[in-house]
């Protein structure tokens, strides 16, 4: 009998599917762009490596730089708001957040449903605007500082010694060392296992839909 019921478990666990590992998801995001050169390089190795991010801009930049604007959407990258002069806004009046808001997307190539106010300083005057304006405001869990340091080693250093699954990675496309720090971050990150999603992708894989006036550190 013990080995009837032996071989009988040994059947089932044969037919039961075998559910799939959840695959490790990150989103890579980058403020204060778009910057000429910097976010070309960007651009052209993210698609070398068929990788998808989430650009945060700022107006004033988006003046001299729209067109690489209209080449982070063609290439299937996800944009968000980041204010027109990159001021704080958690010090601004409504009126004031919404002005900078308004402008820059004025300038966008298309329409954006994601905020990311400067330094991340998401007040509760922020965050009211942002939901009267439908935007969701996407902080970040993941914070190497590539802004302040000038070797790509530490930056991506940085990152590898405390991402996991479901964060959001804070970059700048602003200098060389950034650039490369990122390019080297998804080679390394995707031969652990990890995939790239824009901030939507990721929030959409854990069934999270992103409201407005929410404010959102990752996705774990």
């Amino acid at each position: 009998m013990k080995k009837i019921l032996s071989a009988l478990c040994c059947l089932v666990l044969l037919l039961t599917p075998c559910r799939a590992a959840q695959e490790k998801r990150v989103a890579l995001t980058f403020d204060d762009g778009p910057s000429g050169r910097f976010t070309r390089a960007l651009l052209e190795g993210l698609a070398e490596r068929d990788t998808k991010a989430t650009f945060f801009l700022c107006g004033y930049r988006l003046e001299t730089y729209g067109a690489l604007a209209e080449d982070m959407t063609s290439a299937g990258h996800e944009i968000g708001i980041h204010g027109y002069a990159h001021k704080d806004m958690s010090a601004m009046s409504k009126e004031q957040i919404r002005q900078e808001i308004e402008k820059t997307a004025a300038l966008l190539p298309c329409e954006s449903v994601l905020l990311r106010p400067p330094g991340g300083k998401a007040s509760q005057t922020v965050t009211e605007v942002a939901r009267e304006m439908g935007l969701s405001v996407i902080q970040w869990s993941v914070d190497p500082r590539d802004w302040a340091i000038c070797c790509p080693e530490t930056i991506e250093q940085n990152v590898l010694n405390c991402v996991k699954d479901g964060d959001i990675i804070l970059l700048h496309d602003m200098s060389d060392s950034s650039v490369e720090a990122a390019l080297v971050l998804v080679d390394r990150l995707k031969a652990q296992g990890y995939v790239f999603c824009t901030v939507s992708e990721l929030a959409a894989s854990r069934d999270t839909t992103l409201s407005p006036g929410v404010v959102y550190h990752s996705f774990p």
